[in-house]
């Protein structure tokens, strides 16, 4: 049992998470890098143009009529969450539109691959790239809250660690969609079945506990539910030893997506 545990293991590895650290895979990030300083402030007003319109909106305007939530203000509850919103967009976005050009349209990936650069690490750098944009969402939002007075513990400096994972989890589902998408229309079935019920069910907006027992337990499967929770526990100074759980299951995930991500890539390319 114990061998079979580690040879699966040792396959996700190194079938996967061994690209993100190849320095050709940080070229391929550079040059993403490269072309994204040129759009920037587009790129940035689109990411994170809903979450800080939620936090108005709900925040200040629907929390005005809810006197608490779980014992704190109703901004102060959301406003954690939204940051996993916001790094969910943003590497999804990336990672999907923006990875599904590059390999199927523009023909990036098979010009980058005419060099010394195999296919693994320019997919791996790709998500490298669409992790960062997902991290940069988060953390212009993160000063969002810093300039609302809604960051309430010294804990909030171990957020980004949790950001890094969350936000290689949705590029890396992303970059898996984007392997399998015959055109850009069948990224609605992503956003719609995959990304709105993760917003709307993971517990931004209100405690899981109102809802079934089904509804729940779907949500705990869910990546961003993990997130979530930690978050809000580490802004708000509220951790315990649950956290362990939920950093134990979003390194799972991280470990599984990306190696389906870069595998599924492989395939299309290949096929």
């Amino acid at each position: 049992m114990k061998n079979n545990f580690r040879n699966l293991l040792s396959c996700l590895i190194n079938g996967g998470v061994k690209y993100l650290f190849s320095l050709s895979s940080f070229r391929v990030w550079q040059r993403d890098f490269d072309v994204w300083k040129k759009k920037y402030m587009a790129s940035l007003t689109g990411n994170l143009g809903e979450p800080i319109l939620f936090l108005l909106a709900m925040g200040f305007g629907l929390g005005s009529m809810i006197p608490s939530m779980e014992g704190t203000r109703y901004i102060e509850f959301i406003a954690p969450g939204l940051i996993g919103s916001a790094i969910m967009y943003g590497a999804s976005f990336e990672c999907t539109f923006g990875s599904y050009t590059r390999l199927a349209v523009q023909k990036t990936y098979d010009a980058i691959r005419v060099t010394p650069v195999s296919l693994e690490e320019v997919t791996a750098g790709d998500m490298l790239w669409g992790a960062t944009r997902g991290l940069i969402g988060g953390m212009v939002f993160l000063g969002v809250m810093l300039c609302f007075g809604l960051i309430k513990s010294w804990g909030v400096f171990f957020l980004p660690f949790v950001m890094i994972l969350i936000s290689l989890v949705f590029a890396s589902l992303a970059m898996f969609f984007a392997s399998k998408a015959p055109s850009y229309d069948f990224f609605s079935y992503y956003f719609t079945l995959i990304i709105a019920p993760m917003f709307l069910f993971s517990g931004i907006f209100f405690p899981l506990d109102t809802m079934p027992f089904w509804v729940k337990g779907l949500a705990w499967l869910m990546p961003l539910t993990h997130f979530v929770d930690l978050s809000r526990a580490l802004v708000l100074g509220d951790i315990g030893w649950w956290a362990l759980v939920d950093i134990l299951w979003l390194l799972l995930f991280t470990v599984v997506t990306v190696y389906f991500a870069i595998q599924g890539v492989r395939k299309r390319v290949i096929n």
